[in-house]
C-alpha cells in the first residue's frame, strides 16, 4: 500500500507537527531548563520571570538566526540522496527520529538530568538510517565527533568557569572591601560580557535577516563598543529597577551577590538566544522536511524552514519550560553544587566564552554539555567537598547513554511504521 494519496496528507502533516511540538516542549523543559537553572538556582531569577526571558530570547534566536533553511536530515548524518528514490522511507524516518528523541528527552527531564537534545535526534536519525538504508549510510567519522564532544565539551567548559571563578575570588571574594572590589571591577566585567554576548551574536549572524560578518571583523567592532557600554551599564548595573545594592542588608558579600545577580541574567538570557538559534532546528528540522516530502513528493538536500515553524518550536520551547523544567533546573541550580549569583555568573559566562572559542575553533562541542562541565567547573574550584559526585556520575551516565537508546527506541518505531504504511 502506498502511503501517500491525497487524503491523507493533511492527517500526515498533523501527526508531524504534534510530535514536533511535543520534541520542542522536552527540548525546553531540558536543553532551556539547564540555561536557566543556574539564575533560578541562585535567586537571580525567579521562574516566571525566568519563563518570561527565556521564551522571549529562544523566540528570538529562533526567528532571527534560527535555520531559516535546514539540512534534511540533522547534521548530515546520514546521506538523504540514498534515500531520493524513497521519500515515502524518509518520512517515516522522520517520524520515528522525532518521536524516539522526544520520548527520551522527556526521560530524561523527569529523571532531572540535562541532556544533549542535539545527540538525541542525531541518534535516533542513525536508528532508522540503519535500517532504512544500511551501515554506509551513516557518517561514522560524525559519530566519533559526538563523542569527542563528550570529552572535550564539559572539560573545555570547566576549566573556562574554574579560572574565572577564581579570579573573582581572589580579586573580589577575598578582598579587604569585597563590594568596593565589585565596584572597581564591574565595568570590566561588564565590557567581557558585552564582548562576548555581542561577538557571539555577530559572529554567528542573523541568518533570517542576511546580515554576516567574519569572525575577525566582527571581534575588533565589537571591542570599542563593548568597552564603552561596560562603562555606561555600571551606574544602570549599581541601581538597576530603582534598588541600590550598597543599601542591600547583610555582608558585603550579599551586596557583591545583588550585583552579580543583575549580570548573570544578561548571560542567562543570551545562553536561551543561543538555544534558540541552535536547537529549535531539532524540533523543526525533521518536521520541516515532512513537510517538504509531503508537498513535494521527492527528498531534498535542503528544506526552507517556515517561520510559522520556528515560532512555534520558540513558543513551545519556552511552554516546556514552565510545564516540565523544574526537576532540570533543580539538577542545574543546586544539585551538583551550591549555586549563589556570583559561582552561576561564572558558569555561564565561562560556558558562553567557552561555546564562542570552541565553535570558532571548529572543536566538537555541546551546549548542555558545556554548561554542566562548567557548574562542575566552579564547584571544583572551591574543593571536591562542594560537588555532589553521585549527582555527576548520573548525569555522565545519561550522556553515554543518549545515543544507543534513542538508535535503538527509532529502530523499533521505524520498523513498526514501515510495517504498517509501507508493506
Amino acid at each position: 500500500m502506498s502511503l501517500f494519496f491525497p487524503s491523507a496528507d493533511g492527517l500526515i502533516l498533523a501527526a508531524a507537527v504534534l510530535i514536533g511540538l511535543y520534541m520542542a516542549v522536552n527540548i525546553g523543559a531540558n536543553d532551556l531548563a539547564n540555561a536557566m537553572g543556574t539564575s533560578v538556582g541562585s535567586g537571580a531569577l525567579t521562574l516566571k520571570r525566568a519563563v518570561l526571558l527565556s521564551m522571549f530570547f529562544t523566540l528570538a534566536g529562533a526567528m532571527l538566526a534560527g535555520g531559516y533553511v535546514s539540512n534534511t536530515i540533522r547534521k548530515g548524518i546520514i546521506d538523504p540522496t540514498l534515500l531520493a528514490g524513497f521519500p515515502e522511507k524518509l518520512l517515516l524516518g522522520m517520524f520515528a527520529a522525532l518521536l524516539a528523541a522526544a520520548i527520551w528527552v522527556h526521560l530524561a527531564t523527569r529523571l532531572g538530568m540535562p541532556i544533549s537534545t542535539t545527540h538525541a535526534i542525531v541518534g535516533a536519525v542513525v536508528g532508522f538510517g540503519l535500517l532504512a538504508v544500511g551501515p554506509g549510510a551513516v557518517s561514522w567519522g560524525k559519530l566519533v565527533s559526538i563523542a569527542a564532544s563528550w570529552i572535550v565539551s564539559p572539560i573545555a567548559g570547566g576549566l573556562v568557569s574554574g579560572v574565572i571563578y577564581i579570579l573573582i575570588r581572589r580579586n573580589i571574594l577575598s578582598s579587604d572591601l569585597p563590594y568596593r572590589a565589585t565596584q572597581v571591577y564591574a565595568p570590566w566585567l561588564l565590557s567581557a560580557v558585552f564582548y562576548v554576548i555581542v561577538l557571539s551574536i555577530a559572529a554567528e549572524g542573523l541568518r533570517n535577516l542576511s546580515l554576516r560578518l567574519i569572525f575577525w571583523q566582527a571581534a575588533l567592532l565589537v571591542l570599542p563598543l563593548s568597552i564603552i557600554a561596560g562603562f555606561v551599564a555600571r551606574r544602570l548595573l549599581l541601581r538597576l529597577g530603582g534598588v541600590d545594592c550598597r543599601w542591600v542588608k547583610g555582608t558585603d558579600i550579599e551586596k557583591v551577590n545583588c550585583v552579580f545577580s543583575y549580570i548573570q541574567i544578561a548571560t542567562a538570557c543570551y545562553v536561551a538566544y543561543a538555544h534558540g538559534s541552535n536547537d529549535v532546528a531539532n524540533a523543526v528540522g525533521p518536521l520541516a522536511g515532512i513537510y517538504s516530502i509531503v508537498n513535494t513528493g521527492t527528498v531534498s538536500m535542503t528544506v526552507e524552514v517556515p517561520m510559522w515553524m520556528l515560532a512555534m518550536g520558540g513558543i513551545a520551547i519556552g511552554g516546556g519550560l514552565l510545564v516540565l523544567g523544574g526537576k532540570v533546573m533543580e539538577t542545574i541550580g543546586g544539585k551538583i553544587t551550591e549555586i549563589t549569583p556570583v559561582r552561576g555568573f561564572c558558569a555561564e559566562f565561562g560556558a558562553a566564552t567557552t561555546i564562542l572559542v570552541c565553535s570558532h575553533l571548529g572543536l566538537p562541542i555541546s551546549t548542555t554539555h558545556v554548561l554542566v562541565g562548567a557548574v562542575i567547573g566552579v564547584g571544583f574550584a572551591r574543593g571536591m567537598g562542594m560537588l555532589d559526585l553521585r549527582v555527576i556520575r548520573n548525569i555522565v551516565w545519561s550522556w553515554f547513554t543518549t545515543l544507543p537508546f534513542t538508535i535503538v527506541l527509532s529502530m523499533i518505531f521505524y520498523w513498526v511504521l514501515s510495517r504498517i504504511l509501507l508493506s
